[in-house]
């Protein structure tokens, strides 16, 4: 197989690429040239933002092409329009957050969208996946495929979720623990989404699909309890119920990366039905498989995890947690318990 990966030198592109490369197949990744592609990959070279940045796509054919641009979808549009003659197929990395909010826990690939227009320059997080998917199912009708992930997790996140829970059990002591502990967390290892991918690919699939695994595939507690394990058993988790944590002030999702509140947003980010995915192929590895192998990735570069530019830090403040932790009445946060996710 021949593939073309539309960004190739970062989290989930990257690992689309290395899994392509390690089934054998010949890959070529168009970037700007911030990062070097996994080696045995072809580059091409080009700024797709730029007047004249997808030159060095004018020639070439490929069987598919895979594209996770989330920036303006008129540039989704562009390069689906120059390659619809010399592709196969094209693969979408979208998003949930096409549908628009507050949506119902269960609801499949048929719920509602949010408007969105191919020709859009900048626009918000949702309306530029929705109009990337119109852009590419304008250039490739149902040759298209519209992975709309949720949480990915894993290798080479640039995001800071996973790598800044593993770097705050690392520094050990009380770790403030979002509940409730047993609720479900659905997400997807960004090697599991690679290998749905490609497969895909291989079976010619079209259309939307809600790419997770099941609602039920791991709790916040055993989440929590394989970064803390991983790690070297240096953090106490001190479990704290949803109710004082967003009385202190403390953001979910961004003062704690991956943890939402029991609600609407909860329902919406982890309560998708993801039968038609699940029925496809996707597989899900255990979290614990995911947490060791982020933590094995992260020492490897040093420890410091990398940040795109275009996405604000994440993480709690440890004054601010220190803070929530002394104050914290009997009864508002369960008795600590070291390491334990029961």
């Amino acid at each position: 197989m021949r593939l073309l990966m539309l960004g190739g030198t970062e989290f989930a592109g990257r690992a689309i690429t290395e899994d392509a490369l390690a089934r054998g197949w010949e890959v070529t990744v168009f970037h700007r040239g911030r990062h070097d592609p996994p080696t045995g990959a072809v580059s091409l070279h080009g700024d797709r933002a730029e007047p004249g940045g997808l030159k060095a796509l004018g020639e070439g054919e490929w069987d598919a092409a895979v594209d996770t641009w989330s920036g303006a979808p008129s540039a989704v549009r562009d390069a689906a329009r120059l390659l619809a003659d010399r592709v196969g197929r094209h693969v979408y990395i979208s998003s949930r957050s096409v549908y628009p909010f507050p949506t119902a826990p269960g609801l499949g690939e048929d719920a509602p969208v949010v408007d969105g227009s191919a020709d859009a320059g900048e626009v918000e997080y949702p309306q530029a996946k929705r109009g990337g998917e119109l852009a590419a199912t304008g250039a490739f009708g149902d040759r298209a495929l519209l992975a709309r992930v949720g949480l990915i997790i894993g290798r080479y996140e640039n995001i800071g979720r996973l790598p800044w829970w593993l770097t705050r059990m690392a520094r050990g002591g009380k770790v403030l623990a979002p509940g409730p502990r047993n609720h479900g967390l659905q997400y997807v290892d960004v090697r599991d989404l690679a290998a749905w991918t490609l497969d895909a690919i291989e079976q010619g699939l079209g259309g939307p699909y809600n790419l997770a695994g099941p609602v039920d595939h791991t709790t916040m507690g055993e989440f929590l309890q394989a970064c803390a394990d991983v790690t070297g058993n240096k953090a106490e988790l001190v479990w704290a119920d949803p109710e004082s944590i967003l009385a202190a002030g403390i953001e979910p999702w961004m003062d704690l990366p991956v943890w939402l509140q029991p609600g609407e947003v909860y329902d919406t980010m982890m309560r998708a039905d993801v039968t038609r995915a699940l029925d496809s192929g996707l597989r899900s590895r255990p979290i614990q498989d995911t947490v060791a192998d982020t933590w094995e990735w992260l020492r490897s570069i040093g420890g410091q995890a990398p940040h795109r530019p275009d996405r604000p830090k994440l993480g709690l403040d440890p004054e601010k947690e220190r803070e929530f932790l002394a104050h914290t009445e009997s009864g508002e946060v369960a008795e600590p318990r070291r390491n334990s996710a029961s």
